[in-house]
Parts: C-alpha cells; sequence; structure tokens
C-alpha cells in the first residue's frame, strides 16, 4: 500500500501519551505539513499557535476545561487535561474576513494530524478553539502574541507520543460511507 495512504488509515484519535518531550524537529515538520494544505482561491487563511512553551499549554487547557466545566459539558474520557497530557498544542485560527475559513483551517489540522501519525508522534482534534479565542482570556493571550487581526479558532492539534495502552482496534467503516455512481 502507499505511504501516505497507509498513515491516513492507520491515523487514530490518541488521547493518553507519554511524559516525553518532541522534538523540535518533528513539531517543525507537522506544523510545515499544515502550511501546505489547500486553501480556497489560496488565501492561506489560517495560521498556527505552535505551542510548545508548558506554562502557555497549561493555560490553554486551563481554558479549554473552564470552557467545558461552564457548559456541563465532560472530555470524552473524564481526563481533567483536555489536552490529555500531550506536551504540543497546534492551534489553528483562520481570518475572519475569509469565507472559506473553517474549511481551510480544517484543512491544515487534517495534515497536521496525518504528518504526526508519518513521523511516529500521536494527535488528536481538541474543539473548543472557537470558544477559547472568543472569551476576554483568549483575546488576551493573541495581544500577548502579538496578533491583531480578527481570528476565529479552529482547532487544537495536540501531539505527543502515543502511550502503549492508548489505541484501540479500528472501529469499521459504516456500510453505506460511499455511493457509487459508476
Amino acid at each position: 500500500m502507499n505511504k501516505t495512504i497507509e498513515d491516513i488509515i492507520s491515523r487514530r484519535s490518541v488521547k493518553k501519551y507519554l511524559d516525553k518531550p518532541v522534538p523540535m524537529e518533528l513539531v517543525e515538520e507537522v506544523v510545515k505539513a499544515g502550511t501546505y494544505a489547500p486553501s480556497g482561491m489560496n488565501k492561506q487563511s489560517a495560521i498556527i499557535l505552535a505551542v510548545t512553551n508548558k506554562e502557555m499549554r497549561d493555560r490553554l487547557s486551563r481554558l479549554n476545561l473552564q470552557l467545558v466545566i461552564n457548559r456541563n459539558l465532560s472530555t470524552s474520557s473524564g481526563h481533567n487535561d483536555p489536552f490529555y497530557g500531550a506536551p504540543v498544542v497546534l492551534v489553528v485560527l483562520a481570518r475572519k474576513d475569509v469565507g472559506t475559513r473553517i474549511y481551510d483551517g480544517s484543512l491544515v489540522m487534517e495534515n497536521m494530524m496525518i504528518a504526526a501519525n508519518s513521523l511516529g508522534l500521536g494527535s488528536c482534534w481538541i474543539h473548543r478553539a472557537k470558544e477559547s479565542f472568543e472569551t476576554e482570556e483568549g483575546k488576551q493571550i493573541l495581544r500577548e502574541l502579538g496578533i491583531t487581526d480578527e481570528y476565529e479558532g479552529i482547532g487544537n492539534c495536540i501531539l505527543g507520543y502515543t502511550a502503549p495502552d492508548a489505541l484501540k482496534p479500528q472501529n469499521p467503516r459504516k456500510d453505506d460511507y460511499v455511493v457509487w455512481v459508476r
């Protein structure tokens, strides 16, 4: 099987990580793959906040968790860290004035998750990026980072080394996934 297709098929959402730092070279490769995602009219509306700083990572986690608590939601595992202990968070935002921003940002997320898998890293799309950066604290974080344009959060791509007991068998694809018109 083609290596790219194998990486797509074998990718999983990882919700348990080893306490092991990810080398910066690997983070940079994943981020670079994100920057090559297609975008509507090649406007490249998305930006990536590549967070490897533990304090900022933890701040984003607390912000995300507060949204879970405020909305009476739960993380899928009941974990008190919405980022499941992953040491790296790649936040994808996209310019609000671009009509294809959600699609553009989603493609960035997918490229990064496939790239992570190809490099032996686990990843997972964590929601609430939109809501996080609509809060005053989220807006403050962007200002602190010198980001002044109007951006909408698309997703948080967490990265790290997958814990050995984290992967579950892949669910079968549904029977009616493809409608052939030949």
